[in-house]
């Protein structure tokens, strides 16, 4: 079974002031001490005095849009590998320099099911571009070194986002 993650708030977390369309929110993701996930949407402005309560898995920065009428917010938010790396790899909300180790990791699960295709590294040479199998969108990824350092380094968020401690 995959956890599922309440959709996007309409209100700021922080102020209880409604999103209007076009504000950034930044979305933190936490899990509490009996493992569920929690997301709280604070407007960008207010989210630096704001600590979520729990574990931070992880972070990420979106253009308030209001839900379209029809749309089945269960099936777009189940939490999974994919659904993730889309989220924290999107190109037009920019990536939070926190998660680049994460979306590295992600990217090379997505890879290995055939999800993510390999294009090669971008011309800085700093980056890996992958290809959404499904939608053919190109997205960037840090390309680092994959040494015992790197997982270890890794360990705190994988361990929050997989029930750890």
């Amino acid at each position: 079974m995959e956890p599922s993650l309440s959709p996007l708030a309409v209100v700021c977390a922080a102020t209880g002031r409604a999103f209007a369309p076009g504000d950034r929110v930044v979305s933190r993701l936490v899990r509490d001490a009996a493992g569920a996930f929690a997301r709280h949407d604070v407007a960008e402005a207010a989210s630096h005095g704001f600590v979520a309560p729990g574990i931070p898995v992880c972070s990420w920065v979106q253009v308030f849009k209001p839900r379209a009428a029809g749309a089945d917010p269960a099936r777009l938010l189940r939490l999974n590998a994919e659904n993730l790396f889309l989220t924290l790899a999107d190109p037009a909300v920019g990536g939070a320099p926190e998660n680049a180790r994460l979306v590295q990791f992600l990217a090379l699960m997505l890879e290995r099911k055939k999800i993510l295709r390999p294009k090669g590294r971008a011309a800085d040479g700093v980056r890996q571009l992958y290809e959404h199998a499904k939608n053919k969108q190109l997205y960037e990824v840090p390309a680092g070194d994959l040494s015992p350092d790197f997982f270890l380094s890794l360990q705190e968020q994988l361990g929050a986002l997989m029930g750890g401690k």
